[in-house]
Parts: C-alpha cells; sequence; structure tokens
C-alpha cells in the first residue's frame, strides 16, 4: 500500500467503511491470535521525569504534579498480588527518573524474575544506552516499550524539548531489537500539528520496523502543559489506526489501550473489535493512580487487581472474546517461552 492510498484511506469518514475495515482487521487478528485477550499487570511505579515533552503531564516542568516514587518492596507487593490474581506479565512503566539508577532497576527486574521465573517483565521507562538496555536484558527484562509518538522528524520536534530527537528514539528502538526483547513503539492520533500524512508515516514506519506491540492512543490534552487546549484525538481515527496496523502487521500485539477507554465508555472493547487483542489493568497502590496522570481524565476504576480483573473479563466476554492470563509473547517467541 502506497503513502498517497494510506493517506486516502485514513482521511475517509464514511461510517460503513470503516465498519468494514474493522471487521476485516478483527478477522486478521483472529487468525493468528483468535478470541484470546492477553492482559499486562501495569504498574506506573514512578510520575519522576527528567524530560519537559510538550503534552505530558508528568513532565519536568510541571510544578503542580504530585510526585511519587514506588520503593522496590511497593513494586514487589504490587507483582505478588497481580500474581496471586493470575497475572503473568507485569509492565513496569515510569518517567525518565534519574533517582532510579540502571543498576537500581536492574536488580529491581532481577528480584522479579527470581520470585516469578514463569512471568515475562516489560520495561517502559525511556531512553538510555545500548549498554543499559543490555544491563536490564541481562537481569531477565523480555519486553520494551518505547513508543516513538510519530516518525516525522520536524512533527517530532514541535512536540518536544530540543534535547530530544526523533533520531535517538528510533537508535534506541533498533538497539533493543538487537538485544533479543519484544520490542513495542507506537504513536499518539490527533496529536498538534499531527496530518494525514505524518499518521502514513507512522505506518510506514511500523511495517519497515516490524515491532511485537505496537501501542496507539489518542491524544488527550493535560491541564497544567503547553497544549492544555489543544484539541484531542478523536475515537474514530484512532480504531481507524488500530485496524491499519493490523492490517499491515497481522501478528503484532495490539493493545485497547487506556486512553481509549479515557475517551469513551466502551473504548477499550471498541479498540478489540477493531483489532486489538492487549489489555494492560493497573496493579499500582491505590494512593499513587490518580498522581500519574499523563493525560486529563485517565481512566481510573478504582477497583483492586482481581475485582478490575474479573469486570475486564465480563467486559470482553460480553463482545464474544475471552481475557487470558498466561504470558502472551508474540508469536516468533513461542517457541523459547510458552
Amino acid at each position: 500500500m502506497t503513502s498517497s492510498e494510506l493517506v486516502g484511506i485514513i482521511s475517509i469518514h464514511d461510517e460503513a467503511f470503516r465498519k468494514e475495515l474493522f471487521e476485516a482487521a478483527s478477522e486478521v487478528r483472529k487468525l493468528h491470535y483468535g478470541n484470546d485477550v492477553y492482559v499486562r499487570g501495569l504498574i506506573e511505579f514512578t510520575n519522576h521525569c527528567r524530560n519537559n515533552c510538550l503534552y505530558c503531564g508528568i513532565r519536568a516542568g510541571n510544578t503542580l504534579v504530585e510526585r511519587y516514587r514506588l520503593t522496590p518492596e511497593q513494586i514487589l507487593s504490587c507483582c505478588e498480588d497481580g500474581y496471586q490474581t493470575g497475572y503473568r506479565t507485569f509492565v513496569l512503566q515510569g518517567g525518565e527518573d534519574v533517582g532510579y539508577t540502571p543498576i537500581q532497576i536492574a536488580s529491581l527486574v532481577s528480584s522479579i524474575k527470581e520470585r516469578y521465573p514463569e512471568c515475562a517483565v516489560t520495561l517502559s521507562v525511556g531512553e538510555y544506552s545500548k549498554e543499559v538496555y543490555r544491563l536490564w536484558k541481562d537481569a531477565g527484562a523480555d519486553r520494551y516499550l518505547l513508543r516513538h509518538e510519530t516518525a516525522d522528524a520536524t512533527h517530532y520536534g514541535m512536540l518536544h524539548p530540543k534535547n530530544l530527537t526523533l533520531a535517538n528514539r528510533i537508535r534506541c528502538l533498533y538497539d533493543l531489537k538487537e538485544l533479543d526483547y519484544q520490542v513495542g513503539c507506537g504513536f499518539m492520533v490527533g496529536s498538534p500539528f499531527q496530518t494525514p500524512d505524518h499518521l502514513a508515516k507512522d505506518l510506514a514506519f511500523l511495517k519497515e520496523f516490524k515491532p511485537h506491540m505496537v501501542g496507539i492512543g489518542p491524544f488527550i490534552p493535560h491541564k497544567d502543559t503547553p497544549f492544555a487546549h489543544q484539541p484531542g484525538g478523536t475515537l474514530e481515527l484512532t480504531l481507524t489506526m488500530v485496524a491499519l496496523t493490523r492490517l499491515l502487521l497481522p501478528d503484532v500485539l495490539l493493545p485497547a489501550t487506556t486512553a481509549l477507554g479515557s475517551i469513551h465508555p466502551t473504548g477499550r472493547e471498541l479498540g478489540i473489535l477493531a483489532g486489538a487483542n492487549v489489555c494492560m489493568p493497573n496493579l499500582s497502590p491505590e494512593d499513587v493512580r490518580d498522581k500519574y496522570t499523563l493525560y486529563n481524565n485517565k481512566l481510573h476504576t478504582g477497583a483492586e487487581s482481581a475485582r478490575a480483573l474479573s469486570e475486564l473479563s465480563s467486559r470482553m466476554e460480553s463482545i464474544g472474546y475471552r481475557v487470558v492470563t498466561h504470558r502472551g509473547d508474540h508469536i516468533s517467541k513461542r517457541s523459547r517461552k510458552e
């Protein structure tokens, strides 16, 4: 599919066409993953960040956010709670926090793998050197999530401070792939200054890079950022991008993101019906969940982990899908992992 063809599809606003697109993507997903929805236990362990990205609520320049940093003991307690509930993947997500050194993160990963050797550990903590990524891989990390946000360098510069570049972000992604991580990238839909051409570039980059996972969510403004008054991304366009990603990368692991659930009451279900096959319920302690605010009105159930998983299972069953709690590795990695 050419770039101009992608731009044309992205620009279509016909409901009947979108319905056919979502059904086609869902059929492709079923060929590879059936009706299974994989779950990952998300632990947002720090909202400290050294960066000043213009769209992010925990940006370094936001002096209004209440900062927190979970201790290793608190993180391990979250893992134990999740493990007893049935989770077999833990996602450690946070800002680029200089208060957590690479060695400390490596030690944390090792501790989790020692306690739960059959579980996968995913890190999502930003840009580091290849040597640091190797340290974490050697410690036992299985996956790494690093959204590229936009595949257009000029657009990237409109969303980030000058010290951050698309070239370095892409370097990180290729380093991670070379180190044999299961790698996830992804982008915002409807971010400020974005055009259909930018979204077509995102899809072209995904096709070239071939990630194991792709996170796609609507841009949602945060009240304490320079983009506070920018319009947010739409449900319809986000679902279109989810479906197109499934069609371009048939066996990719594709979350129905929290952001989708934040802009629509059944956003996650609609994401699954458009081709997604992963959900990431929150295992973070209740008293910090409302402090990890990347954007306004973030979905926040307040339920403890067992109840949250049960509720998610019921919601997925209502649309003909079933939640499974095993590791849920990418198909290409299953000969060794499952």
